[in-house]
């Protein structure tokens, strides 16, 4: 019987799906120790962000020859060493298509939430303050979004800020993909000339530092719901107290749950706790997926 280990939760309708295909899973989280001496009883773990698969958890399952497959619920693989799972005859699949309506949307939400003043005035009004005065938005319309990344989720984010009448222009290290998502710029332009600039790549290598915030419109917002670590979170800081930006949407951090608390206590800065693919949507097509994975793996 093929074992299955969801060390970060499944769905409960993709658990009882690969039950039924006579697939043994166990929804259990170990935490890294224990990981590494129950890890040789599975041939296949599923994680999420929490877990991280590194070399010393693959040592040990090298050595009870019997994992073969690592799959992540989701996007990002960075919490998994990719190169050094497959190199030691490990296979590793993510699920891309399930999350980017969900994440595209978040970012949107952030945004609207920044143009309308709706995370301060969330705050405020329940601690008995009217500030009708103080919060004059912005349309949407005519503005410009920046895409720093036009992969499925920045596809995703371009077409529908376009249905918003939004201008979208975009930076992908493979260069144009198509004009249908918007204008193909080099990456100062897009930080130069963007309203709003949604960061939507994967990795831990900071890409938004003190030198790209200096570019960036000082009436400009920053949305991250990809990476906390692509953006300096202390040069954020610095940006948004000396004003280089106007604001921040943040769904990601460096530390999560989120230690900054300077970052937590900027009233120009909108947060939620890392849960843009959490929709049920979404969850459900993680679980579509990752049957489709295993099936696929083990011919069932």
């Amino acid at each position: 019987m093929i074992k299955v280990l969801a060390n970060d939760g499944l769905d409960f309708n993709c658990k009882k799906q690969l039950e039924d295909l006579g697939v043994d899973v166990l929804d259990f989280h170990y935490d890294n120790e224990s990981l590494k001496k129950e890890i040789k009883n599975f041939d296949v773990i599923i994680v999420r962000s929490v877990t991280e698969v590194r070399k010393d958890i693959i040592d040990k399952a090298v050595e009870g020859k019997k994992l073969k497959l690592i799959i992540r619920g989701g996007v990002g693989i960075d919490n998994i060493d990719v190169g050094y799972a497959r190199l030691k005859g490990i296979e590793v699949y993510n699920t891309p298509y399930a999350s980017s309506v969900s994440v595209a949307e978040m970012v949107l939400a952030h945004i609207f939430c920044l143009a309308k003043f709706l995370n301060q005035s969330n705050v405020t009004m329940r601690e008995g303050a009217w500030n009708k005065k103080q919060y004059l938005g912005i349309e949407l319309l005519n503005k410009t979004l920046g895409i720093i990344g036009m992969g499925r989720i920045g596809k995703e984010l371009a077409l529908k800020a376009k249905a918003l009448g939004m201008n979208v222009i975009y930076y992908d290290i493979l260069g144009e993909i198509d004009k249908t998502y918007g204008e193909f710029k080099d990456f100062k332009y897009v930080l130069k000339n963007s309203k709003f600039l949604s960061i939507n790549v994967s990795g831990n290598k900071a890409i938004i530092g003190k030198d790209e915030f200096k570019i960036m419109r000082n009436d400009s917002f920053l949305i991250n719901c990809s990476r906390g670590n692509v953006v300096d979170e202390q040069a954020l800081l610095y940006a948004l107290e000396n004003k280089e930006i106007l604001g921040a949407g943040l769904d990601v951090f460096s530390s999560e749950p989120i230690k900054n608390k300077k970052l937590l206590s900027c009233k120009n800065v909108s947060l939620s706790p890392h849960v843009a693919a959490s929709t049920k949507e979404a969850q459900d097509k993680i679980g579509e997926e990752i049957i489709c994975i295993i099936k696929e793996k083990f011919d069932i």
